[in-house]
């Protein structure tokens, strides 16, 4: 089984040292973690990384601080905001640098792991509290020229950006899974992206006025 390769970076050193442990304990997980920025930026230099779990909150750092750097050395990976806390103001503008997720520390870790897997496989994470933020910010902005969604693909595309699991989907709009499959291919082809990561970012910034 191939498995996902993530680093954790959170300056509580107890922590991260006890959640590194547990999702390690996953055969499918392997986690590495460290206590900064600078720290994690040097370990990306060494060693491939699917995906970095970052606190947004690193005493003296902040998170948004991390992902222009990581992308100017390189880092193609994703980034998952592992957090107790962000304001509204600063989620908006993590999720438009491009980060693939926020999830509250107060969730299991049965859940984070989840996200890990989500993310990895092209998807999103928000916490249930950030889903309302997103979708408020994105009928707030000016609208923006580009394809035009029928319905249906409206309501799929609301629903990933919730989060929600083609089979979730399936269920809500009572059709079946392979349809919301075709309808989010659709998506792609007509945003220009591949995964559903790079789909909720493209929305945020181009097709907002179609929600």
């Amino acid at each position: 089984m191939p498995r996902v390769t993530a680093l954790l970076v959170d300056d509580h050193a107890s922590f991260g040292e006890s959640v590194s442990r547990a999702l390690n304990a996953q055969p499918d997980l392997e986690v590495s973690f460290c206590t900064n920025i600078s720290a994690a930026l040097e370990i990306l230099q060494r060693q491939p990384v699917d995906i970095v779990l970052l606190d947004h909150d690193l005493g003296v750092e902040r998170a948004s601080q991390f992902l222009p750097v990581a992308r100017e050395r390189g880092f193609r990976g994703q980034v998952l905001i592992v957090t107790a806390w962000v304001s509204d103001i600063e989620a908006r503008r993590l999720l438009h640098q491009g980060v693939a997720g926020i999830f509250v520390k107060e969730s299991p870790l049965s859940d984070l792991a989840e996200s890990i897997r989500l993310i990895h496989a092209g998807g999103v994470w928000l916490d249930r509290r950030y889903r309302s933020l997103v979708r408020t910010d994105l009928i707030g902005e000016q609208t923006s020229p580009g394809p035009r969604f029928n319905e249906r693909q409206r309501k799929v595309l609301g629903f990933v950006l919730e989060g929600l699991s083609n089979k979730v989907i399936a269920g809500r709009l009572r059709i079946s899974e392979s349809y919301v499959k075709a309808l989010i291919q659709t998506l792609f082809r007509k945003t220009g992206v591949r995964t559903r990561g790079q789909l909720v970012r493209v929305v945020l910034e181009h097709y907002h006025d179609q929600l």
